[in-house]
C-alpha cells in the first residue's frame, strides 16, 4: 500500500515530529508530575489515540472541511481552551502531594479530549501528512492510517518517556506539595493560553 522508500523517508521526519515539544508531549508531563508513571502512560495512549482519529478524519476529506470552515475551527480551539483551565482549575484545587495510586480516569479521557480539541492537529496532519501520500499507490485513506500509526507509535513512546521522567520529578516534588500543585496548574494554563492565541494558517 505504501512504496518502502515513502515510508523510509517518513519515518525520520515522523520521529523529528514527535521529538518536538507540544501541547501532546506537555500534557503527558503534567499528568506523570502529578499522578505518576502508570498516568503518564495512560495520557499518552490517549493522545495516541487522538492523533489517528484526527488523521483519519483526514483521510476521509472531512479535516480539510473542519480546515476550510472559521466557525468549525475556533468552536474546537474554545473548547480545548475552556477543558484546559478547568483541568488547571481541578488540578489546583486538589490534593498537595503526588497522587501515585490508581491512574485516574482523566489521565486517558483527558488526554484524548485534549488531542481532539487541538485544531492545530488537523492543520498539521493536512500540511504534513499528504506529502508522503501517493493517490497511484493505493488507497489513500489506508496509506493515511499507516502514516498515523507511526506518528501515534512514535509519538506514544516518546510523550510516555517523558511522563516517566516526570513521575520522577513529581516525586522529588511531592514534598513541597504546594510547588506541584502550582507547576501542574500552570502547564495546564500554559496550554490553554497557546491554544487561545492560535491563528488558523
Amino acid at each position: 500500500m505504501v512504496d518502502p522508500l515513502t515510508l523510509l523517508a517518513f519515518v525520520p521526519a515522523a520521529l523529528a515530529l514527535n521529538l518536538t515539544p507540544g501541547a501532546d508531549m506537555m500534557f503527558c508531563l503534567g499528568q506523570g508530575m502529578r499522578f505518576g508513571p502508570k498516568a503518564s502512560v495512560a495520557a499518552s495512549a490517549g493522545i495516541s489515540l487522538g492523533g489517528m482519529v484526527h488523521v483519519t478524519l483526514a483521510g476521509l476529506g472531512l479535516g480539510a472541511l473542519v480546515a476550510a470552515v472559521p466557525w468549525a475551527f475556533d468552536v474546537i480551539r474554545w473548547v480545548g481552551v475552556a477543558y484546559l483551565l478547568w483541568l488547571a482549575a481541578q488540578t489546583f484545587r486538589g490534593g498537595t502531594k503526588q497522587q501515585t495510586g490508581a491512574v485516574p480516569p482523566s489521565a486517558f479521557r483527558g488526554a484524548l479530549i485534549v488531542s481532539l480539541t487541538n485544531p492545530k492537529v488537523i492543520l498539521f496532519v493536512l500540511a504534513f501528512v499528504p506529502q508522503f501520500v501517493v493517490p497511484e499507490a493505493g488507497p489513500v485513506l489506508t496509506q493515511f492510517l499507516i502514516f498515523g500509526a507511526v506518528l501515534s507509535l512514535g509519538g506514544f513512546v516518546i510523550n510516555a518517556l517523558v511522563g516517566i521522567f516526570a513521575g520522577g520529578l513529581g516525586r522529588k516534588l511531592a514534598g513541597g506539595g504546594q510547588a506541584l500543585r502550582w507547576i501542574s496548574s500552570g502547564i495546564f494554563v500554559a496550554l490553554a493560553a497557546r491554544l487561545a492565541v492560535l491563528e488558523r494558517a
